[in-house]
């Protein structure tokens, strides 16, 4: 996977993956949305998810969490937009944890 970089404002470049080049050249907040879901229901879930705006990938999984979604934003506020109005609506969730992707 190739990395591109881009200008954010004039103070710090940010470098993001070659498949979100469709941002325009804006900064983009990518983060990963951790899902507990009832019983029996993470493949349905992770279905659902899958074909939303903004989702890069849903995986249903074991752990504790039973459904793992990558997804990106232009902003942190979209990404929680997001996650309120489309994601924590679908049947079945019970819980979900976002955690942004940080490049240090």
């Amino acid at each position: 996977m190739s990395i591109r970089s881009v200008l954010w404002g004039s103070f710090l470049p940010v470098s993001y993956p070659e498949h979100m080049g469709d941002t325009k050249g804006h900064a983009v907040v990518q983060a990963y949305i951790l899902i507990q879901t009832e019983v029996g229901k993470a493949a349905t879930v992770a279905g659902e998810i899958a074909g939303s705006q903004g989702i890069i990938s849903a995986e249903d999984v074991t752990g504790p969490y039973d459904v793992i979604v990558r997804a990106e934003a232009e902003n942190v506020d979209v990404l929680g937009k997001m996650v309120v109005a489309n994601i924590q609506n679908v049947e079945g969730i019970t819980r979900t944890l976002t955690c942004p992707v940080v490049h240090l």
